[in-house]
């Protein structure tokens, strides 16, 4: 989504609680100064709406590329309710760039379709660090509070899905 005018703290819609949820954080090291603050923005929204600090578990990842097998890790290895990736990428003077983004992003969507489990994109692909830094708790808001609202958003709307006992098996319509 354009953030240009918008604050990426702000909620339109309302965010349920995530009293009773489980999430797991992977933090890319490159581009520390920006994935902290992300990492701050998620944690603080996931707190704001009633997760424990008992059930956010973080973990740490060299780079942006390595974020989907650390999410695909807490799926394999926890009982996290959904995965929150925050990563930076700034763009460069080669082509770098675009393989990294290409390859974060199929990756976390391939993960939470292949697990059947949330994975919150909040990676920043931006032009330049002035526009990292307003979407890592500047001026446009936290991508890190807009990805954990998201991951809260998703958890809840599984166990609404998983709830309905009038669930469809599509299999057998033609």
């Amino acid at each position: 989504m354009a953030t240009k005018n918008k604050n990426l703290s702000t909620f339109t819609f309302p965010v349920p609680s995530a009293a009773d949820m489980r999430f797991g954080i992977v933090v890319s090291e490159w581009n520390c100064r920006i994935t902290q603050n992300l990492l701050e923005g998620a944690i603080r929204t996931l707190l704001r709406y009633g997760c424990l600090e008992s059930n956010i578990e973080v973990r740490w990842v060299p780079g942006t590329f390595e974020l989907p097998l650390a999410a695909r890790y807490f799926a394999d290895y926890t009982t996290v309710d959904a995965v929150i990736a925050l990563g930076c990428v700034i763009q460069g003077d080669t082509r770098h760039f675009d393989f990294v983004c290409q390859g974060a992003t199929q990756g976390i969507m391939d993960v939470q379709l292949e697990w059947n489990m949330p994975v919150a994109f909040g990676v920043l692909t931006t032009n330049d660090m002035q526009q990292a830094l307003d979407r890592a708790g500047g001026k446009l808001g936290n991508k890190g509070d807009e990805a954990a609202a998201a991951a809260i958003k998703m958890v809840h709307l599984q166990r609404e899905f998983e709830g309905n006992s009038s669930q469809v098996d599509r299999r057998t319509i033609n």
